[in-house]
């Protein structure tokens, strides 16, 4: 176990722009990830640990893999370094996995989201496709990055059981057709049918983005599109809470009333 008190370690200053810079993040393949849960998370699930900052003083009896280094810092200097104002004991570097859109879609049932840009709604999805038992979550492009280490929190573990894919709409619809999915909508046209009437238990269903919904390439691409039926008097959902609805339809509703 080593131990770093200054601010300007190396580390210390690696981690503190590996948690601000989306692009760097890219070009070393790592993320930043907090708390002992997360720790927990990604032993359990295989994530490729590199090294992890201890509170002084808070070191658990983990059984870490071999080579991972291990760091101990004074209370004040995680604080200064953590992406959280209170930090959870436990920092983390953590190898990026594969999130290239894979050549074939081996799944049933996928969340498509397009240009999703808050991070936690992003995490709270991802999270959510997990509990529902979706098989990937595919970002097309303008999403908040799934590395960001917000949406890593909001993902409470998921990040390390369900992959995640990023790739543009030209890549994604050969796969689709492909593996035989069709490819719906949550948007208002002509053919728009009640989720509940439509099968999703073999389906890639698109959240659009918080703000302007499901772009127009995306809506011209998708078969049909799909509403959520709501009080007249509520005009639409959060894009978590509309997302969360659709993937508790695709497992568990069956499509039909």
């Amino acid at each position: 176990m080593e131990t770093i008190t200054s601010r300007t370690n190396p580390l210390i200053t690696r981690i503190r722009k590996l948690t601000a810079d989306r692009r760097l993040r890219r070009q070393e393949g790592v993320m930043v990830c907090e708390g002992p849960k997360m720790l927990a998370e990604a032993l359990r699930w295989g994530a490729r640990l590199e090294t992890v900052v201890w509170q002084a003083g808070t070191q658990t009896h983990l059984a870490l893999p071999a080579g991972v280094r291990q760091v101990a810092v004074p209370g004040d200097l995680l604080r200064s370094v953590a992406p959280t104002q209170t930090p959870q004991q436990v920092l983390f570097l953590c190898a990026l996995p594969d999130h290239a859109l894979p050549e074939t879609l081996a799944g049933r049932r996928y969340l498509v989201l397009d240009g999703l840009q808050d991070p936690g709604n992003v995490g709270t999805l991802w999270r959510t496709a997990d509990a529902f038992g979706a098989d990937g979550l595919i970002l097309l492009p303008g999403c908040a990055d799934p590395w960001n280490p917000k949406t890593l929190r909001a993902t409470m573990g998921a990040c390390f059981r369900l992959p995640v894919w990023e790739g543009e709409l030209t890549e994604l619809l050969p796969r689709l057709k492909q593996a035989g999915l069709p490819l719906y909508a949550t948007a208002l046209r002509e053919d728009t049918v009640d989720v509940r009437d439509i099968p999703l238990d073999r389906a890639a269903v698109v959240i659009g983005s918080e703000g302007r919904g499901v772009s127009r390439e995306v809506l011209a691409a998708s078969e049909r599109t799909v509403k959520i039926p709501m009080t007249d008097r509520c005009e639409s959902l959060n894009a978590a809470a509309a997302g969360a609805v659709i993937l508790w339809q695709m497992g568990f509703g069956g499509g039909s009333r």
